[in-house]
């Protein structure tokens, strides 16, 4: 049986170690465990080991499993988001990592006016330019900054990415980089509503490589839960 305490032990003792390698505190970095298509049992047992912060990546699949879940969680939305599902993660999650262009963010500005709440978010950056991929490619970043910052209840908090795949952790290591380097360069705009405080970047298979570029969000479901069960 998979053990979920010991797996999270040994994930933020490898974070640990990153941070000291780049010279940084490991309280700049906090760990989100991925917990898409894993059970409410699961979550609430990584609960009781410690952990906080849980990603769902399936507006469906969120609101069936978020009233399952027993313990007082912290939610974050990573995945791709359509506009008319906004609606379903009105004040039940923390952030949405996943805003990349106008039209959404208007839409969840319009959702957290209504309960007259703020919304923590984060600009997704289509890194590696992947046209299968979302995003928000590099030369359409600082409008969409510009735009997103003036929108009502709106916290803009930093920047997320889904590098390129690569076995080799290594190689992702520039486009982390860069990330970081685009988040300075947004922070040096000085724009009102704007901080690039997070960086949300790094899973299972790079997140050492990720945290010594500068994430302070980090992304790990399989190294915490197992793999995934595929379905048919």
């Amino acid at each position: 049986m998979m053990d979920i305490a010991a797996n999270i032990a040994s994930i933020r003792q490898r974070i640990g170690a990153a941070c000291r390698r780049a010279g940084r505190c490991p309280a700049e970095v906090r760990l989100i465990a991925v917990s898409k298509v894993k059970p409410a049992e699961q979550i609430d047992a990584a609960f009781a080991s410690g952990q906080q912060l849980f990603g769902e990546s399936y507006v469906q699949e969120f609101r069936d499993k978020s009233s399952a879940v027993k313990s007082p969680v912290e939610w974050h939305f990573l995945g791709g988001l359509q506009s008319n599902k906004v609606k379903y993660l009105r004040g039940r999650v923390a952030m949405i990592h996943s805003v990349d262009r106008i039209s959404l963010a208007e839409e969840i500005s319009r959702q957290w006016q209504k309960i007259d709440q703020p919304i923590n978010v984060l600009l997704q950056v289509n890194i590696g330019e992947e046209k299968q991929k979302s995003g928000c490619l590099l030369g359409n970043l600082e409008t969409l900054v510009r735009t997103v910052a003036e929108l009502p209840r709106i916290q803009i908090c930093g920047l997320m990415c889904l590098p390129p795949h690569a076995d080799d952790a290594e190689e992702v290591r520039p486009y982390f980089r860069r990330m970081r380097d685009l988040a300075g360069e947004i922070k040096q705009l000085q724009l009102p509503g704007v901080s690039m405080a997070e960086l949300s970047m790094g899973m299972s298979g790079d997140f050492e490589v990720a945290v010594e570029e500068g994430a302070t969000l980090v992304r790990v479901g399989t190294a915490i839960f197992g793999e995934r069960i595929k379905k048919g």
